[in-house]
């Protein structure tokens, strides 16, 4: 096998090396937009915890409501927003259980049994919402002490960030 690179190969990994720096360069400036650690903390706690809610399609709408409200760094809340989607879908139904359990609810048995699907369209619909309200009350249970811990741990981790850093001064 020859070690050499054919034009064509030479070509092509020069566009994947380039996207990559355009695409780590791109991220440099979003993370130094006078952002500092703390808010960038706040930032990533709330696109973490904003992600992980119980209901499918919220956590984009509600990520850029708070970052737009709050000024913070829109595409960090997104990334992290994005980055626990599969966590998101994870924790459904332990969210369901658990705000079951906190409400102490007899209308958890539904879950267990497949009752759901012979039951009339209205009664569906009432079911599901009383089981999203049990899983969002779980999330907020949850979610306020993750945000406070996060909001306090993260910026020893991000200082070490030359990027976030530098927007240290800002703050």
């Amino acid at each position: 096998m020859s070690q050499s690179m054919t034009f064509g190969q030479f070509k092509m990994r020069s566009r994947f090396t380039g996207a990559f720096d355009t695409i780590k360069r791109n991220a440099a400036l979003w993370l130094r937009q006078g952002i500092s650690p703390r808010r960038l903390a706040l930032t990533l706690a709330l696109g973490f915890a904003v992600g992980c809610i119980p209901v499918i399609g919220i956590p984009t709408l509600v990520c850029a409501a708070l970052a737009l409200a709050l000024r913070l760094n829109l595409p960090a809340i997104q990334a992290a927003n994005y980055a626990v989607m599969p966590l998101q879908l994870l924790l459904i139904v332990p969210f369901v259980r658990l705000g079951g359990w906190l409400i102490d609810s007899s209308r958890n048995q539904t879950l267990q049994s497949g009752a759901l699907l012979h039951t009339s369209p209205l009664a569906l619909v009432t079911q599901m919402g009383w089981l999203a309200g049990q899983a969002l009350l779980a999330w907020v249970v949850i979610a306020i002490p993750v945000v406070v811990v996060l909001t306090f741990s993260l910026p020893m981790l991000l200082r070490r960030i030359p990027a976030v850093a530098a927007g240290e001064v800002g703050d």
